[in-house]
């Protein structure tokens, strides 16, 4: 299998190389389960972000790294984007996203608790690789549809075009493989 060598925040990983399409492959880069990774680059993150009142992420790879973020600035609690609407939820506000690594719709939904935590505040959406932009986009629009202001986008990597936005903050660059 091939692999690619990545260093982030002083921790060093082989990712696996895995062909996502048929002129496309990825570096996987998984922190579900990583605490080495999630903890080290929570405190490089932590240290680039502007003054935030609130975090969000998308429901499910952003979670241990948005927890650690908010632990690490004394935040009592962080917003998920759910990617289902929840018996429990009212009122939700929902999108709808294609990233890369699911190639498939999903949707992310806010409930009425959650918007109510993010009106009127400086927030800052976390994921752990941005690439195409596509989920951050709409965790853009759920939050400007909840009345937050974005004060900061973040991610653990930047990943093919992503690298030249000036918008987001990030520690390193995953470089995305051609098929020939």
């Amino acid at each position: 299998m091939k692999t690619y060598s990545i260093e982030v925040a002083g921790v060093k990983r082989e990712l696996p190389i895995v062909q996502i399409s048929d002129k496309l492959s990825i570096a996987s880069f998984v922190i579900l389960g990583d605490t080495e990774i999630v903890c080290a680059s929570a405190q490089e993150i932590v240290k680039r972000l502007p003054e935030v009142d609130v975090l969000v992420t998308a429901e499910a790879k952003g979670i241990p790294l948005t927890f650690e973020i908010s632990r690490l600035l004394k935040m009592k609690k962080y917003i998920v984007a759910r990617k289902s609407i929840k018996p429990y939820m009212d009122s939700p506000i929902i999108d709808e996203v294609v990233s890369i690594t699911t190639q498939k719709k999903q949707m992310l939904v806010l409930d009425e608790q959650d918007v109510l935590e993010i009106k009127g505040k400086r927030v800052a959406i976390i994921d752990d690789v941005i690439s195409t932009g596509e989920s951050l986009s709409a965790i853009e629009r759920l939050v400007e549809a909840a009345g937050g202001n974005i004060a900061a986008k973040a991610a653990i990597l930047a990943e093919g075009d992503a690298v030249k936005r000036n918008d987001i903050i990030y520690l390193e660059v995953l470089p995305l493989f051609e098929m020939e």
